[in-house]
């Protein structure tokens, strides 16, 4: 693999224990993990060989790549659908429903390749995608497909809903699937693609739905199986007023106290949203290192409200960012989902709820300890070398070089100059390297124009 010497950065963030800033910072990459990080001058004087590629950084903020926890990218499909635009939880899905059982095999790689691209191009270099419906031919191979050829890490979850209308849930039975067949296809996609070595550009997440999709055996039998084979978990918890009334109607327990029931709980499962986590959940969440994958602009969208994650931080629960659903967000703008949160902790009243670099925390460190990693989320010698440089020579960052890591998620959100992931540069001068972007937009939005003229019933 090439070696990659990045120098001369403006301000090189690294996240690391110390949270060193370094000025004129740079970082030497072999074999997709870094080996030299400092100042340029000391890393020039330490190499000993020349790069084969060098990047000159000078007027960029270089810092981790980003970590998205939570996504449903074949939603890119489905975007400001108009009858669906002002809908809470339950009606956002069940409008869609009948659009999304239309979905193909090659409608699911298109569009994970176009949410991927938005993704990388806002930053991220690591993303969970959690696949929950499989009509037709749909399958979670389609996803790591397109991870694979556009180059970046990937944690596929293997969703799943198990319970219909005609069963008390909420789905159609139509977009529903036998729970033998659920489990023995995520060990077939454990066992064909999952990657436990640390540096791992694929790993499996199993990933039933959520309470009101799949049922409660269903729930102990993933974990079960996720747990036999070493893979992490993950689903929908809390995330409005309707999802905790199913829960106590349903099953008599709050969503922190069904999770515990169904073995929901621990540092191999992170939930996403938990908006309505109340403070006895958050506690059991801190106890049982369970992490969470806040959604701001998603949960905004549809109005379920503002999670707690202050209180979750400060109980010491584990917490990273997720742009949610491409069809309940409308946008895959990871810089922008970290500015979002660090405002949204503070409509409360306290300016100081939550700073920018705190927000840069979730979406680096926070995100990769959710998902169960030590090699990401970090720059610092022995970590993969996913890494990003922002351009600070745009008008957005006009008079806000006094403080350059605050400038990313105080100013407008910016697309990154340069992102590398596992030491490939993936990115460059503002453009993907990996895929060729106008086409796949040219495909998906002729798929988005069939979605919207098929029949919904």
């Amino acid at each position: 693999m090439p070696t990659l010497l990045a120098e001369h950065a403006h301000t090189l963030l690294t996240f690391d224990d110390q949270r060193r800033e370094i000025s004129d910072g740079a970082l030497f990459v072999r074999d997709g993990f870094i080996e030299l990080i400092g100042t340029t001058a000391d890393v020039r004087a330490a190499l000993r060989e020349t790069p084969d590629e060098t990047l000159n950084l000078r007027d960029h903020v270089v810092l981790p790549g980003l970590v998205n926890t939570h996504h449903h990218m074949f939603q890119s499909l489905t975007r400001v659908t108009p009858h669906a635009q002002d809908r809470e939880l339950f009606g956002w899905l069940r409008a869609h429903y009948g659009i999304w059982r239309h979905l193909r095999a090659e409608m699911i790689y298109i569009s994970t390749l176009t949410a991927m691209a938005e993704l990388i191009l806002s930053g991220c270099t690591t993303s969970s995608d959690h696949l929950y419906l499989y009509p037709n031919d749909c399958r979670l191979d389609d996803s790591i497909r397109a991870a694979q050829e556009i180059g970046m890490r990937f944690h596929a979850a293997r969703g799943s809903m198990s319970l219909g209308e005609s069963q008390g849930g909420l789905p159609p039975d139509c977009l529903v699937e036998d729970e033998a067949f659920i489990l023995r296809d995520t060990q077939r996609l454990i066992e064909t693609y999952h990657d436990a070595r640390r540096g791992a550009m694929l790993r499996i997440v199993v990933a039933p739905c959520s309470p009101f999709s799949v049922s409660q055996d269903l729930m102990r039998e993933s974990a079960r199986l996720a747990r036999a084979y070493g893979v992490h978990l993950h689903t929908h918890l809390a995330e409005n007023d309707n999802d905790v009334a199913y829960s106590l109607e349903r099953f008599g327990l709050s969503p922190a106290e069904y999770a515990e029931s169904v073995a929901w709980l621990g540092a191999d499962v992170w939930h996403a949203h938990c908006v309505k986590l109340d403070a006895e959940g958050i506690s059991k969440f801190a106890r049982s290192g369970t992490g969470v994958a806040h959604c701001p602009s998603s949960n905004m969208r549809l109005g379920s409200g503002i999670a707690p994650i202050r209180a979750m931080r400060k109980a010491g629960v584990r917490v990273g960012l997720g742009v949610d659903g491409s069809a309940s967000n409308d946008s895959g703008h990871m810089l922008a989902e970290a500015r979002m949160a660090m405002l949204l902790q503070r409509v409360g009243g306290d300016p100081a709820a939550m700073s920018g670099r705190e927000a840069l925390e979730l979406a680096t460190r926070g995100g990769a300890a959710v998902l169960g990693r030590d090699d990401i989320g970090a720059l610092a010698v022995g970590m993969a070398a996913d890494f990003i440089a922002v351009d600070l020579n745009q008008v957005a960052f006009a008079g806000a070089w006094s403080d350059p890591a605050a400038a990313l998620v105080f100013c407008a959100p910016p697309r990154v100059a340069y992102s590398v992931i596992n030491g490939r540069v993936v990115v460059r001068e503002g453009q993907l390297t990996t895929i060729d972007l106008p086409k796949v937009l040219r495909q998906h939005n002729a798929f988005a124009r069939e979605l919207a003229q098929l029949p919904r019933r």
